[in-house]
């Protein structure tokens, strides 16, 4: 998976820092062409255009982690998800400093909350339908939001903000005849209203309203785990046939969707083609060739098209360039490396420059020391506690850690990482042969990304069976603040069985007090004062170890229109594109 400021309207003032900070409009390596068009979808709406018609041509190397709005967490398919899944509130469908602010969806207006942010009344559109031309209610966002959150442990995939906020008793939704009997931290009293009452103070909660959980769901609809087979559409297109994990996923339009009843989705294309399953090197160069129209993944072109790309003045109006807003690192999971100064041992361990060089160098990204990415408000990107010469790594420090906790000799784990994340797999190469150095021998386990963080690096089980000690991974704020970002991978409240993503199973007592704290924090600067003492907590019990803040190189072909660079979804927004082809 997901942009910044005060609060719950005021967005695009973090869209500012996050240019300010990361110097602007990424420039990379590779120069710019004559009319000087080089990264210019980072900040522009390049090829605009109304044109309709065409099909949409997406691949991806893994899958959907699932296409049920309840049980997802990858950012792209958040971003993908808006084809047929419409949410409460969205991201303003712009470039630039406008991208990360707050509009409705199907709701009619931004939500209204009481004195001490513990309410929030949200109207919704009169008259919006699904794809079988049925009335979407007040009542199916509330079971929709219910289900997803509030199963019995059927899925496992989603955010839990809603659980962890709601003012709600313990809950299953497939549990007993009406599924929403004591259901009543989610208020209806209409058919077109929703009250949310929260445990506590929340100033931050409008932007948990952008999630795909929001999206509708009938009760008489759902199917729970089957569900995703064949989503009950509320947006432009619907499922053209099921979804075949593994293999494809196809949309048509969905007659009953009212454009004007929609400011996000144009709905250009008259088709949307996926194919999964597709290898990184295969899908690079069908894009170059236009047998593809745009990579799902949405991370960029992997290290091979990466260099090509870089060197082949041809094309570098069809490259962007830009900062994600995304930290890329390893987790080291406590659990099982316990000792805090083993933990240490390897941060001091690590070869970050060659770590760096593994994602790409500059144009992959910048060298981080800390936490949170330069745009979220409280970010220190100069605070490094475990600085070495050049970033090549302190190994006399990291020898004396390994003393420190009882293993001078080094000790054996595993790191795990996606299959399909090339770069992921070049970053845990380069870890182990650093760790090595002090003997540290660290083999490198792979699995498929769609059930990475469900059934192996996300699994307390597996990690502990197996001596899954490390993982790479990636993370994108959910919004643009300290809490947005980080809650999710450093609370210990976070932490689940399956499906988590806290993967380091960080559970500090004064971490978790800070994070409630901020939560009852009406002011943001305060706010950000917080999120920065949480940084330097979660540095100094070295349970995350930051690679990279990420920038990705992207390539968008000519037959491509309305193509921008979002940072709410730290890609393309897919929402936008249209294809013209001759």
């Amino acid at each position: 998976m997901r942009k910044r400021a005060l609060g719950f309207v005021a967005l695009g003032a973090a869209a500012s820092l996050f240019l300010s900070a990361c110097g602007g409009a990424a420039t990379g390596g590779g120069g710019s062409d004559s009319d000087g068009s080089f990264d210019l979808g980072s900040t522009e709406v390049v090829n605009p255009s109304d044109k309709t018609g065409g099909t949409l041509k997406y691949a991806i190397a893994g899958d959907f982690d699932s296409t049920d709005p309840a049980n997802t967490y990858y950012a792209f398919n958040w971003n993908f998800s808006r084809y047929y899944a419409r949410t409460l509130l969205a991201f303003n469908p712009a470039p630039g400093e406008g991208a990360t602010e707050l509009i409705p969806d199907m709701a009619v207006d931004l939500p209204e909350p009481n004195d001490d942010f513990t309410e929030w009344t949200v109207k919704i559109q009169e008259g919006l339908k699904y794809e079988d031309g049925t009335e979407i209610t007040a009542e199916d966002i509330k079971y929709g939001i219910a289900r997803a959150n509030f199963n019995g442990g059927v899925f496992t995939e989603g955010p839990q903000y809603f659980k962890a906020h709601l003012d709600q008793d313990d809950h299953n939704v497939y549990e007993g005849d009406d599924p929403l009997a004591g259901f009543d931290s989610i208020e209806t009293p209409d058919d077109y209203t929703l009250v949310f009452h929260l445990k506590d103070s929340f100033s931050e909660f409008p932007n948990v309203l952008t999630q795909p959980q929001t999206a509708p769901v009938p009760i008489e609809a759902d199917r729970g785990e089957l569900y995703q087979e064949h989503v009950l559409s509320s947006g432009p297109y619907k499922f053209d046939g099921d979804y075949e994990p593994g293999v494809k996923l196809n949309l048509e339009r969905n007659e009953h969707w009212d454009a004007d009843t929609d400011a996000v989705r144009p709905a250009l294309p008259d088709r949307i083609e996926v194919e999964i399953g597709v290898n990184q090197d295969e899908i690079d160069e069908r894009l170059v060739s236009g047998e593809l129209d745009v990579d799902l993944a949405g991370t960029g072109v992997g290290p091979a098209m990466h260099s090509r790309l870089l060197d082949d003045e041809a094309v570098q109006g069809n490259l962007d360039n830009p900062y994600t807003g995304a930290l890329r690192y390893v987790n080291i999971h406590l659990p099982v490396i316990e000792d805090v100064a083993c933990r240490q041992a390897i941060m001091y361990a690590a070869d970050r420059d060659s770590m760096w060089r593994a994602w790409g160098g500059a144009e992959g990204g910048d060298i981080a020391t800390n936490l949170l990415p330069p745009a979220i408000p409280g970010a220190d990107t100069e605070s490094d506690l475990y600085p070495s010469a050049d970033n090549k790594g302190d190994l006399d420090k990291a020898r004396e850690k390994l003393e420190e906790c009882g293993e001078g000799d080094g000790f054996k784990t595993n790191i795990a990482v996606r299959v399909e994340r090339e770069k992921d797999v070049q970053t845990a190469e380069a870890l182990q042969q650093a760790l090595g150095e002090v003997g540290i021998e660290a083999e490198i386990k792979s699995f498929p990304s769609a059930d990475f963080f469900g059934q192996y690096a996300g699994s307390q089980d597996y990690v502990r069976e197996n001596n899954i000690g490390m993982s790479v991974s990636g993370w994108g704020p959910d919004w643009p603040t300290g809490y947005g970002f980080a809650s999710k991978i450093t609370h210990g409240d976070a932490i689940m069985e399956t499906g988590n993503f806290n993967t380091s199973e960080l559970d500090d007592p004064e971490v978790n007090g800070l994070w409630d704290e901020a939560l009852k924090t009406e002011d943001p600067d305060e706010r950000a004062e917080i999120y920065g003492r949480i940084d330097t907590l979660v540095m100094e019990n070295a349970a995350i170890l930051p690679v990279v803040f990420d920038k990705a190189l992207m390539y968008r072909s000519d037959d491509l229109t309305n193509v921008y660079y979002t940072p709410a979804y730290m890609m393309y927004d897919f929402m936008a594109i249209g294809v013209d082809r001759d």
